[in-house]
């Protein structure tokens, strides 16, 4: 009996080049979640990451895990499902909801802020526009800069009028529109604005108008007493290890960084900013369009370079810290990637996190987490003195180079640290090693004048501030601290 081997159709032929693009692109994305768990398991070994982690593409999730505890009491551990304070990421919701508003002719993005808060301070309120509120250039000072605001007002329940006219009505520290400086104040104010036009809460406007409409069901507005399922407490890393962080009534960050949510729901979040679901392309294009310090609305856009290359990526990304939370939500618009890293331990360098998986993502080398330099040195002079923990930085900076990180960065918050534990002469010799090792670094210079500040050394402050401006002239605090060094001088006496 013969037998014949038929050839196959196109449509066959068709068939199975798809099935087996489709296993070869499944086995590509599990090696890209191979090495992103590896390089993220390593900076939780590291003590340098806390939390839980997605990845995606514009069809599926690449990858998603949590890393260590979501409470630490209980050794509850952080999952997919956990739920994190955004902090800042707010923000992103807040601009959305001005720009439905605007779309809908209740605002207008030139329209001043007492065209909607009659009651606002006139002189201040006729001059700075919903835009210069939405990009961070309105002037107004932001209320987290004010000194002591976390030690004397961050637990205490306001209303959203009162903390209006208490904390963001001062006057203006520049000409709206013409310089960035990062404010929540201005998103205060926007979520007030939302709450006048609308005549609902911020909090109702927000579930209504986004929340519902996406299906995401484990995103809100946080409220310390309400019992929230699966929500992590917020930690602080010390040189001596983990505490609670701070109590934050959530009345106060509202509008610029109040809510909650986990990396599932930012993943269906993205997934509907690439319809018109929400808003229509006219204004998205309106709300994504960068301004100064490449400032959108709600969000950072710019580029970023991939490893070993000269090509660039279309990067749109935000982050945020509340106490006890560090955020960080990437999309590579270019070919839909998500990243989100969501932290439940402090700040922590998400950014240099997003940037080693992004270049998981395209295939590229990325830098291997390190350890870091400043734990390993508080942890010597624990045991031994200042001199001995010098000598140790040297010695691991020699026969282990790629292995801590040597940043001036690590000095700088070691020095920190131990300012902060009134270990002044230690932080002195901290200081002078930063100095010593990054010579041209305006900061280094300026951390050192203010040790040498706190310890009455005053023309050694001054000596350091002044080398500080010369190699940054622009250093305000530098400036700030000098001028205020040379008031207090002793003036000699007039005969």
């Amino acid at each position: 009996m013969n037998h014949r081997f038929s050839t196959p159709s196109k449509k066959a032929l068709v068939i199975i080049a798809l099935s087996f693009f489709a296993i070869n692109n499944s086995v590509f994305s599990q090696y890209k979640g191979f090495k992103i768990n590896k390089m993220m398991q390593l900076y939780h070994d590291y003590g340098q990451f806390n939390g839980t982690v997605l990845v995606a593409d514009d069809r599926k999730v690449i990858f998603k895990k949590g890393y260590g505890l979501a409470n630490m009491e209980w050794d509850i551990a952080n999952e997919p499902n956990t739920k994190f304070r955004l902090g800042s990421i707010t923000k992103q919701f807040t601009s959305m909801i001005i720009m439905q508003l605007v779309e809908e002719g209740k605002i207008q993005l030139d329209g001043k802020i007492t065209n909607y808060l009659p009651g606002y301070r006139i002189d201040t309120g006729n001059k700075v526009t919903i835009h210069q509120l939405l990009t961070h250039t309105s002037g107004i000072p932001s209320y987290t800069s004010l000194p002591n605001f976390f030690k004397d007002v961050s637990r205490n329940p306001y209303t959203v009028d009162e903390f209006v006219k208490q904390f963001c009505s001062d006057s203006l520290a520049f000409e709206p529109g013409s310089k960035f400086s990062y404010n929540n104040s201005g998103y205060f104010l926007l979520g007030a604005i939302i709450e006048k036009v609308t005549g609902k809460t911020y909090e109702t406007v927000l579930q209504k108008r986004i929340l519902d409409l996406l299906h995401m069901k484990n995103t809100g507005y946080d409220h310390h007493e309400t019992i929230i399922a699966n929500r992590a407490t917020g930690y602080e890393k010390t040189p001596n290890g983990y505490i609670n962080s701070a109590y934050l009534d959530m009345s106060l960050p509202f509008s610029a960084g109040s809510m909650y949510s986990t990396v599932g729901d930012l993943y269906l979040w993205n997934k509907a900013l690439y319809t018109e679901d929400m808003l229509s392309d006219k204004y998205k294009n309106i709300m994504f369009k960068p301004f100064l310090n490449n400032y959108a609305y709600g969000w950072g856009v710019g580029k970023i370079l991939l490893a070993e290359s000269e090509d660039s990526l279309q990067v749109i990304s935000h982050g945020g810290g509340i106490n006890g939370f560090n955020t960080l939500i990437t999309r590579l618009v270019d070919d839909k990637y998500l990243i989100v890293l969501l932290n439940n331990t402090g700040g922590t360098a998400l950014n240099k996190m997003s940037i080693g998986i992004t270049n998981i993502l395209y295939g590229k080398p990325y830098d291997e987490p390190q350890k870091s330099i400043a734990e390993s040195l508080f942890n010597t002079l624990l045991e031994k003195n200042i001199a001995s923990t010098i000598e140790h930085y040297h010695d691991l900076k020699k026969k282990y180079p790629d292995n801590y990180n040597f940043s001036e960065g690590e000095l700088n918050r070691l020095g920190y640290q131990l300012l902060g534990l009134e270990k002044v002469d230690e932080a002195i010799e901290i200081f002078k090693l930063n100095v010593e090792v990054y010579p041209t670094s305006s900061n280094a210079y300026d951390s050192l004048g203010e040790a040498y500040m706190n310890n009455n050394q005053k023309e050694l402050s001054v000596k350091n501030y002044e080398k500080s401006i010369e190699l940054n002239p622009k250093n305000a605090n530098a400036i700030k601290m000098l001028k205020k060094l040379n008031e207090n001088k002793i003036k000699p006496i007039q005969h």
